[in-house]
């Protein structure tokens, strides 16, 4: 028997494969957790999922024959099955398939499908082919109904019934089924196929996958299944999966959550090289299989003379969301920037730049300086919290703040809001206790303006940051900085979760990103103060460059 997974991971390695970032941090992430023992393969289970759908499972559309899977896709079918607990069961629950147009997604999902209503041992299995609107669910659901009519063994014990399809002998069933906000309970799903997720819009569609999810707790070793094409829809399941996703797959994941969690995210790396068949190939592993390489040169033709289409190609080709929600900073670049703990005392007589992120509520706020030191960027965030909010905040966040109070990174100001006060006086010691000097300090428009004002009355340069698609050249310089490793944060772990916890939003049509954090849950406030302090930092350079080298 082969180990496909070893294989492809292999190939990618070598270079004989294409294969974009994504997919590349999976394959180490698998490879990684088999070394580690952190899950375990069955070669047996990965093989009898492969051989089933090679030998029982047809195309169904401009033909009849088996399918034929290629590595990429007896790769995926090996982690999805193959990968184990220590109890033996499937380790993945969630398993997203996010890949170009005319991949044979559908096809694959259907073989899956099949499978585990007929030989994954599940008995009164329930699979589930959902999707916004009916006709959606009927694309997959049809294909599962065709390749059972095409095995008169299978289908002389399955019943083709109004609503469904049944196997009398396993009292199991294949349905489609609509969105329902009404019905949010009675699901029992062995397997949910959630087809072009991108379609799901917000609410409806994040809580209709949650349904599906949270149904899947009576079985042993369920799986929901998510396939999509990068579209348009915003703020739904597909961009809360791909913040899971990238997250995981970034290192962030520092709450160990997304253990069940196995993201195939097919997509090009370069935006720019949308035109270049070998940068397509990414978001293509079946190019020259179920498409033609001159078909998709025919389309880039098409594309480059139209903006429209352009935008079409990229987003359904190059599987590129026009508004796209990511994490953004390996933990490994953190990680560099956390080394040697310094003081301020260490900098007398410097000059930095400052930030400062604001809460809008009752909730974390945060100062940072920026001191630029014989090459290094030497960063003080100090953050603060309402004495009343302290025991609420670590029970929500799951965040130990008192230890961070006892370490002195985070500051009790306030009873129920913090007393921005406290953030004026952090600045004032800055100078008086310490002789260090912010040249300019920028801050977020929404801040107390009775703060921005005492301050400016106190002689310091404040700058308004907004913080929209306008700090590209911000974030991108900020991200340049931490995979360089010029940062420092000493040994503030409360940083460091905030810098764990930012996202981006890109924006495909301008190439421009903003920042967000990746839950609701989540603080990047950390994050948002040091970008102020940068942004003043990069349009002020010529003006005080100079000065921040601290040469002197």
């Amino acid at each position: 028997m082969k180990n496909y997974i070893l294989e492809y991971y292999e190939k990618i390695q070598d270079g004989s494969i294409t294969a974009g970032k994504w997919i590349k941090l999976w394959y180490s992430h698998i490879i990684k957790g088999l070394q580690e023992q952190a899950f375990f393969y069955d070669e047996k289970k990965a093989a009898r999922a492969i051989n089933y759908i090679e030998r029982f499972c047809h195309h169904v559309k401009g033909r009849s024959d088996l399918l034929k899977l290629e590595l990429w896709q007896k790769a995926f079918i090996s982690v999805i099955f193959g990968i184990i607990d220590k109890n033996g069961l499937r380790q993945f629950h969630e398993v997203l398939l996010f890949v170009s147009r005319k991949q044979g997604k559908t096809l694959l999902a259907a073989g899956i499908a099949k499978y585990m209503a007929y030989c994954d041992d599940e008995y009164g299995a329930e699979i589930y082919f959902i999707a916004p609107k009916l006709d959606q669910a009927d694309i997959c659901y049809s294909a599962v109904k065709k390749m059972v009519e095409q095995v008169p063994a299978l289908s002389s014990i399955t019943k083709s019934r109004k609503n469904d399809l049944y196997i009398a002998q396993s009292n199991s069933f294949f349905k489609k089924i609509a969105f329902n906000e009404k019905k949010a309970d009675g699901f029992n799903p062995h397997l949910t196929v959630a087809d072009e997720i991108e379609s799901w819009n917000g609410r409806k569609g994040l809580k209709q996958y949650e349904v599906m999810k949270s149904g899947m707790g009576a079985r042993k070793q369920p799986m929901l299944l998510s396939l999509s094409t990068a579209g348009y829809e915003n703020d739904g399941p597909y961009d809360e999966l791909m913040k899971r996703a990238t997250r995981l797959l970034l290192g962030n994941d520092n709450s160990k959550k997304e253990t069940h969690l196995a993201p195939f995210i097919y997509m090009i790396d370069d935006e720019s090289k949308w035109n270049d068949i070998n940068e397509l190939a990414k978001a293509m592993p079946n190019l020259g299989v179920s498409v033609s390489v001159d078909y998709i040169l025919d389309e880039i033709v098409i594309a480059e003379q139209s903006l429209s289409k352009r935008a079409e190609f990229k987003t359904k080709y190059c599987n590129i969301k026009q508004n796209n929600s990511q994490a953004w900073l390996e933990s490994r670049h953190i990680e560099v920037c956390f080394r040697q703990q310094k003081h301020l005392v260490e900098f007398k007589n410097c000059y930095c730049v400052g930030g400062i992120d604001l809460s809008q509520t009752t909730d974390l706020t945060a100062c940072c300086i920026v001191i630029e030191k014989d090459g290094e960027l030497n960063v003080f965030v100090q953050f603060f919290m309402p004495k009343e909010k302290l025991e609420i905040a670590i029970a929500r966040d799951n965040i130990p703040y008192d230890v961070y109070v006892q370490q002195g990174v985070l500051k009790l100001s306030g009873e129920n809001y913090v007393d921005y006060h406290d953030c004026e006086r952090w600045f004032y010691d800055l100078i008086n206790k310490f002789k260090i000097y912010p040249l300019k300090v920028g801050y977020d428009r929404y801040s107390a303006q009775y703060l921005v004002q005492n301050m400016k009355a106190a002689g310091f340069h404040m700058d308004d940051c907004y913080q929209g698609e306008n700090m590209t050249p911000v974030l991108k310089e900020a991200e340049g900085l931490i995979k360089d490793g010029s940062f420092n944060f000493g040994k503030n772990n409360l940083m460091k979760i905030c810098l764990a916890n930012s996202g981006v939003k890109m924006n495909s049509e301008t190439n421009r990103m903003r920042l967000i954090k990746l839950g609701p849950n989540e603080r990047i406030d950390g994050t948002a103060a040091l970008i102020d302090a940068l942004a003043v930092r990069q349009k002020f350079y010529a003006e005080i460059g100079r000065q921040l080298k601290n040469a002197g």
